[in-house]
């Protein structure tokens, strides 16, 4: 799925790296531990987190993650975005709730993990 349709289907507003919306995520994640993404998360998924600290950003760039989306109208400081753009990671916020997100990407064909990964 396009960053751009996710950013539409969540009316997310675009808070870092919007020249790479034209960029593919192929799984999706909802979290706030970031232990259980760094257990569970394949590449080039999307974060989705209510969790506001610079730890969300660093985790993102260990798991090679292209997108994060902060849920319930959370908004990342401006050190945080630095470090994202550094990062080229697009960060977007949305004032839907982590299980209204999960449900409307996982609706549109955003599943959990990679296609025919096992």
């Amino acid at each position: 799925m396009k960053i751009s349709t996710m950013r539409d289907l969540l009316d997310a507003e675009v808070l870092c790296c919007e020249e790479k919306l034209g960029s593919h995520v192929y799984s999706a994640f909802g979290c706030d531990l970031m232990s259980d993404v760094l257990a569970f998360v394949d590449n080039q998924a999307v974060l989705l987190s209510g969790l506001v600290n610079p730890q969300v950003i660093r985790t993102a760039v260990m798991m090679d993650m292209n997108c994060i989306v902060f849920v319930r109208s959370k908004k990342p400081t401006p050190e945080m975005l630095e470090l994202a753009e550094e990062s080229g990671i697009v960060v977007l916020s949305t004032d839907k709730t982590m299980y209204t997100s999960c449900g409307i990407l996982y609706s549109n064909g955003l599943t959990g993990e990679r296609e025919g990964k096992k």
